[in-house]
């Protein structure tokens, strides 16, 4: 086998040019068994294993820097930087991880795993290397969906004044998760059927600068004046009027022409765009046929391509999905609103139920927040579902174009808390801090499916942005089916008792629920409070619970600055301040990969912690200290 003469960085250079075919075969096969029993992103490492091998031809690393956008394709590029016997750990506790990891290797340049912000990075990397008078190659990927977010244009835009070598490859798939959409995928459509023009700009230029005296002569003004046979000749004029020149396209599976652009590229006084064609799902025809289904998958079949466990529960994205289409037919003024996640946020259904009141935007979560804030302006009452992790690439939209606005949007924050796997970028352990320091939001989270259901449809009736959050889990239900209607600002005190106050918040009072037998067997009898409404805070229900509860411990899957037991500590300090306050939430730090059961365990949230902080509370006092 080829792939076992590369073991590390480089190594890839020792290899004939005639048998990259076979190791391209050879890789995507390894990445298709490893994924298959691991879980992880398929359908775009497939898309890019001759185009990663063609880059690792034209670098030499780590001293040549290759910035990934998004990162979850980056697995071949893992390969042939020697971390192939990793491959057994890829996405596990203190495994490999699925994306670019600076302290996993320096051949990785930049840690990454949110979109469009590879050709920023790049273009830092580029003024850092030129001031530090360096001449090694910087490439920066970008995929055409990420393309669409705005900071990459801001990027663009602001490398058009180099006079410096900076790479950035267009892998062009046609696919961000889910198929692309609007101007720019339009746009680069007309270019896909322009194959027949792959190199026309550069040898045109190779022969007028062979022309004595006038040649080059006509290459400067043409350049500078972006004329109309300019204009005519060359595709990729969007990049050409910002000052970026263009080179393509070029089959991104043909590992010799795409060498051949890229070498091109790296003679070129300035930034350079190589548009690149690959196939998301490359060589694997279910991935081919439905990429959106496997760009993130857990381990499954590959003769059958289905998943070896079979989902049993609905999830909450499930409930979320279908108590929309039923809001969406009581209310003929819903929209939803997705920035490119129809599937992954549920809202596949409610496009098909309701076609014109559905909008994708792209990956533009900014973009998404403030054209719902347009929507609600206009009359419509949207509703946008967005993972929580994405949903901070919008803070500022969030703040000043909803908020001090007043307006009512809905929020459907999917993926909150830990999410496993994806590990430290894409977690959603923020949101109830970064949500509940705006003014005249308010911020809920169920415990429950049933609960999520009766959040959704109370939110049509309230005042001013609302945010409900809920986990990527299969969707818990009370077994004793404890249920109160929903009151705005108003907890749910699902069992009254003495001395210590057991505060959770969404996904973990059911952990905290689970508690109740092996606390009465040890004598306390907890009091346990679903708080519901993060913002605003059930203080009524505080004020009761203080007057003969000693302990309070609030329960959050969130990072404990600015989240929920904060809120509580804080209260209870200018209120009632003879009663102590524990609080169970996310340390300062990012968490990496693991299941979210190690995960709670590593934080300090799983039962087995909150059952002994509870317990020592009371040893203590029996012995006195307290």
């Amino acid at each position: 086998m080829i792939l076992e003469k590369i073991q590390k960085p480089n190594d890839i250079h020792q290899i004939p040019l005639r048998d990259f075919p076979q190791l391209a075969d050879e890789i995507r096969d390894f990445i298709l068994q490893s994924v298959s029993r691991s879980g992880g992103h398929l359908a775009s490492n497939l898309g890019t294993v001759e185009l990663t091998l063609a880059l690792h031809n034209v670098l030499t690393f780590p001293q040549d820097k290759l910035v990934w956008d998004v990162g979850h394709q980056a697995y071949t590029h893992k390969i042939l930087t020697g971390r192939k016997e990793d491959f057994a750990t890829l996405r596990q506790e203190g495994g490999l991880s699925g994306f670019p990891k600076r302290s996993e290797s320096d051949c990785d340049a930049f840690d990454s795993g949110h979109s469009s912000n590879s050709i920023s990075a790049g273009l830092g990397m580029v003024y850092a290397r030129d001031l530090c008078q360096g001449t090694n190659t910087i490439i920066s990927v970008i995929g055409d969906g990420a393309l669409t977010g705005g900071l990459a244009f801001e990027a663009m835009n602001n490398a058009a004044e180099l006079e410096t070598n900076f790479i950035i490859v267009l892998n062009d798939n046609n696919m961000s998760i889910a198929r692309n959409i609007g101007g720019l995928s339009s746009y680069l459509s007309v270019i896909r059927t322009a194959q027949a023009y792959t190199g026309m700009k550069l040898n045109v230029t190779r022969s007028l600068n062979k022309v004595p005296r006038i040649g080059p002569a006509i290459v400067r003004t043409v350049h500078r004046t972006k004329s109309s046979i300019k204009q005519f000749f060359i595709p990729g004029m969007l990049f050409e009027n910002m000052g970026l020149t263009y080179i393509g396209p070029v089959d991104g599976h043909d590992m010799r022409q795409t060498m051949r652009l890229l070498n091109e590229a790296k003679r070129v006084p300035g930034p350079v765009i190589v548009h690149v064609l690959t196939q998301k799902g490359h060589g694997y025809e279910p991935a081919c046929r439905y990429p959106e289904k496997y760009h993130g998958i857990g381990p499954f079949d590959i003769k059958t391509g289905e998943p070896l466990s079979k989902k049993t529960k609905a999830t909450y994205t499930d409930i979320f999905s279908q108590t929309l289409c039923q809001l969406g037919k009581e209310k003929g003024n819903l929209t939803a609103v997705t920035a490119a996640m129809p599937e992954g946020t549920g809202l596949k259904a409610f496009q098909q139920c309701f076609p014109s009141r559905f909008f994708d935007v792209g990956i533009a979560e900014g973009h998404a927040v403030s054209f719902a804030a347009g929507l609600a302006l206009g009359g419509l009452l949207p509703v946008v579902a967005i993972y929580s992790s994405f949903l901070q690439r919008a803070v500022d939209q969030l703040m000043h174009d909803v908020c001090m606005q007043r307006l009512h949007i809905l929020f459907a924050i999917d993926r909150s808390g830990f999410v496993g796997a994806d590990g430290e970028t894409h977690h959603g352990c923020f949101d109830l801090s970064y949500l509940s320091m705006m003014p005249n939001m308010t911020v809920m989270a169920p415990k429950s499916g049933r609960e999520l259901t009766s959040m959704l449809w109370a939110a049509m009736d309230f005042e001013g942005p609302v945010a409900v959050r809920y986990s990527k889990d299969e969707a818990w239900e009370d077994p004793a089916g404890r249920e109160e209607p929903i009151r705005y600002g108003k907890a749910e005190l699902l069992k009254k008792g003495k001395k210590v106050a057991v505060l959770a918040v969404g996904s973990m009072v059911s952990v905290c629920l689970g508690l109740e037998k092996e606390f009465l067997e040890a004598g306390i009898d907890a009091t346990f409070v679903n708080m519901r409404f993060i913002k605003p805070m059930d203080t009524e229900l505080l004020d009761q619970l203080a007057s003969d509860h000693e302990l309070f411990v609030t329960v959050e899957e969130n990072v404990q600055r600015g989240g929920m037991g904060e809120g509580v500590c804080s209260y209870l300090q200018m209120h009632h301040p003879h009663v102590r306050v524990k609080i169970m939430a996310i340390e300062d730090r990012f968490v990496p990969q693991a299941s979210v059961y190690a995960q709670r365990r590593e934080n300090g949230l799983s039962g087995q912690h909150i059952k002994e902080s509870i317990l020592s509370f009371f040893e203590e006092k029996a012995g006195g200290k307290i």
